[in-house]
């Protein structure tokens, strides 16, 4: 047995007429140019204090001097809020973008 309904439904919006949009902001471009991508080569400016393995079941665990200052590397893929899987000597890991920068080859 089929109900009817015949009232009208609230809008979900806080305005009915108005319409959706997104508002981005971009951080300044010194702190993260956006030029990052697949391949790119990157430094590694402060050793992060735990590691993140960029496996498909990811371990967590301290980072013993395994990843450097220094120690430099290419981008394999980006995750949400920031977060690069990066190829280094000792493997692939998940940094965070403030413990990295871009590596000028000139």
């Amino acid at each position: 047995m089929a109900h009817v309904f015949s009232g009208s439904f609230p809008s979900p919006l806080p305005f009915p007429n108005s319409a959706r949009s997104i508002v981005t902001r971009s951080q300044s471009g010194a702190d993260k140019p956006h030029d990052l991508g697949i391949g790119s080569p990157i430094i590694v400016i402060e050793a992060p204090p735990v590691l993140k393995t960029a496996a498909s079941m990811p371990c967590l665990r301290a980072n013993s001097g395994l990843v450097k200052a220094g120690d430099v590397g290419r981008i394999v893929s980006r995750k949400p809020k920031d977060v690069w899987a990066v190829r280094l000597a000792v493997g692939t890991y998940l940094l965070d973008g403030k413990y990295f920068k871009p590596l000028d080859l000139e």
